[in-house]
């Protein structure tokens, strides 16, 4: 979907653009794509996340800007983590994240294409004299920045004797006023609605083909990895039950496992059966065939957790599939094993059974270990024995009090989401996974104190933007206004 969004952005310069041609608009954008990609960040889920919603609002604001006669619009705020690592002297709000990319924030706020194009490049710190370059009518990004796209600019007299409205006035009044919750539902409910009836049938058959190969499979559960449409996710369980049919034989081996679409095909860490979406049936097969040597490995990455617990006082290495990026059961068993040996070798004088009910998690992209809200202690696998123990009996007793704020966090998150639910009528409330639950019951609280009868039968997701995603979907920021 971010590739089909990526191709339309580009077809719209070709076709809409006076100052550039199809050829150089792409060539203009290319820096830009390779830069904030998520297939780039495969071991970085957070951020793959942040980069495929900005695409998908980049995508829209676009798409207003094409439509015949339209003149008001909001500006549009957008985030995005991008590869390059250098300090940046422009103006833009940045910030570096834990896994070392730069966090960029920017607003979009023109009215044609160049001016878009020359705005997306320059926040992110990419080079416009290519663009520049391509066309001499191409005006220097400042000056695209400041003006509406008028043949004429009249004198501030003329909209108080006609009463028109100045447009460049409406832009920097739109740039003043900060969206609202109640604001933006108004503007957006009729929208959702639209599209949560037309998706409506896609779902109840999405819930048909789930209950039944949960069925026929005696499957434990069947996920997604993104948020793909309920259209796409119909066609991978369209694809799964084809397969069934074909070769019933291969699939007897997953009763009670977990299957889930993802980018590649394999199992994952945490055990369950990984189907690549841009897999053919034929990779699919060999997944089920080598089953059973996956359970095998499985086993043995149990027995390396138990031999690394008791090395460390008996503090259990667990794997979040959350905050933790998707790896192949190979993979988190390399990182294990490797963790292991320097851990047998160094020899920490740790009491046996001294670290029970604590938790941990090993990372390959961190350099210094710390301590989760929840309670799990993050550990890099690169981490100096000697410091990684002095953290641990440091960081201990306050560890054990945040696994107890996690369970009490945990039920209190839940009654709030129910309670909101059966409030305000809503068919489903959610959360996105980057949403913390301290942001989770924040938000809740204060939606139980508002009057939405906007939210009646409707999708409401807990994220950190404003959209309506393409199946009807409300997204609304936890920290709303």
């Amino acid at each position: 979907f971010v590739r089909l969004c990526l191709d339309k952005i580009l077809l719209q310069c070709v076709l809409q653009s006076r100052t550039l041609s199809g050829a150089d608009a792409i060539n203009a954008l290319r820096p830009f794509y390779f830069a904030v990609h998520p297939d780039f960040f495969g071991q970085h889920p957070k951020e793959r996340e942040v980069n495929e919603n900005s695409l998908k609002r980049l995508n829209g604001y676009l798409e207003n800007l094409q439509k015949p006669g339209f003149r008001s619009f909001k500006p549009t705020q957008l985030t995005f983590y991008v590869r390059e690592r250098e300090p940046n002297s422009s103006n833009v709000q940045e910030s570096f994240s834990a896994s070392g990319f730069r966090a960029v924030s920017f607003t979009l706020h023109t009215r044609d294409l160049l001016s878009t194009v020359l705005d997306i490049l320059n926040s992110c710190s990419l080079s416009t004299e290519h663009v520049q370059s391509l066309n001499v009518n191409a005006q220097p990004h400042k000056e695209a920045k400041s003006t509406v796209n008028r043949p004429i600019k009249w004198d501030k007299t003329y909209y108080s004797f006609t009463g028109f409205k100045d447009p460049e006035e409406e832009l920097e009044q739109a740039q003043r006023v900060e969206t609202t919750l109640i604001s933006w539902l108004d503007d957006n409910e009729a929208s959702a609605v639209k599209k949560l009836k037309k998706s409506l049938p896609l779902r109840k058959e999405l819930e048909r083909l789930k209950i039944e190969l949960s069925h026929e499979l005696q499957l434990s559960d069947i996920r997604w990895q993104r948020s793909w449409g309920i259209a796409h996710r119909c066609s991978q369980l369209h694809s799964l039950g084809r397969l069934v049919q074909q070769r019933p034989e291969i699939l007897k081996n997953v009763k009670g496992r977990t299957v889930v679409f993802t980018d590649r095909s394999g199992m994952s860490a945490a055990g369950h059966i990984m189907l690549g979406t841009m897999d053919v049936h034929h990779h699919w097969t060999k997944i089920f065939e080598r089953l059973p040597n996956y359970y095998m490995l499985q086993k043995k990455l149990l027995l390396l957790e138990d031999r690394i617990s008791q090395l460390l006082g008996g503090i259990q290495v667990i794997y979040i599939e959350e905050l933790q990026p998707l790896l192949t059961l190979e993979e988190y068993y390399e990182t294990l094993n490797s963790f292991y040996n320097k851990l047998r070798d160094s020899r920490l004088p740790f009491h046996p059974r001294s670290l029970r009910g604590l938790q941990m998690i090993l990372e390959s992209d961190r350099y210094a270990p710390s301590l989760h809200e929840f309670g799990h202690f993050m550990i890099p696998t690169v981490c100096d024995p000697a410091a990684l123990q002095w953290f641990i009996f440091a960081k201990a007793q306050e560890a054990r009090e945040n696994l107890k704020r996690k369970e009490e966090m945990m039920i209190t998150e839940k009654e709030l989401i129910d309670t909101s639910t059966e409030r305000f009528s809503l068919d489903r409330l959610y959360k996105e996974p980057s949403v913390s639950s301290a942001q989770m019951i924040d938000c809740c609280k204060r939606l139980l104190e508002e009057s939405l009868p906007y939210l009646q039968g409707m999708h409401l997701c807990i994220s950190h933007f404003y959209s309506v995603l393409q199946d009807g979907d409300l997204c609304i920021p936890w920290n709303w206004k």
